[in-house]
């Protein structure tokens, strides 16, 4: 039985694993700025996950998670089109979810959202483009802490 926890730092090491040739960040508190700085390479934020209200079966007393872990990612223009850059690093992570749905047992399911474009602001320097999709985790426990 899974522990949100457990979840979290899976899927991190998970993508630590995959995305070797991008800068890897865990940012713990949802509410916490990513760092102003991005990779020569590209960088990947990873924001601990919500599983969110669960459906819960009664008899026995079972709790169904889907926990949505944010992931944003981020590169600097260079001779090929940032979009491509994005649709490579997000392509990456895609990969290494379709690898192991299971997350090594884990969890009964794991899957990717789609890359939503958006504009990274930094104070002082120039707006980047960016990219956000979740990871869900679909699991069952039989308790809710």
């Amino acid at each position: 039985m899974a522990k949100s926890y457990e979840v979290d730092l899976a899927v991190a090491e998970m993508l630590q694993l995959a995305i070797p040739d991008y800068r890897f960040v865990t940012l713990e508190d949802d509410g916490a700025d990513r760092p102003r700085r991005i990779d020569p390479h590209g960088t990947v934020w990873l924001r601990d996950g919500e599983p969110g209200e669960p459906d819960i079966d009664l008899s026995p007393p079972t709790y169904h998670y889907s926990h949505r872990i944010p992931v944003e990612i981020a590169a600097y223009v260079s001779s090929e089109p940032l979009r491509q850059v994005l649709d490579r690093m997000a392509g990456a992570v895609g990969a290494a979810v379709a690898a192991d749905r299971f997350l090594g047992g884990l969890v009964s399911y794991l899957d990717v959202t789609a890359l939503e474009l958006v504009n990274i602001n930094v104070t002082g320097g120039q707006t980047q483009k960016g990219g956000m999709f979740d990871i869900i985790a679909t699991y069952s426990t039989n308790s809710p802490l």
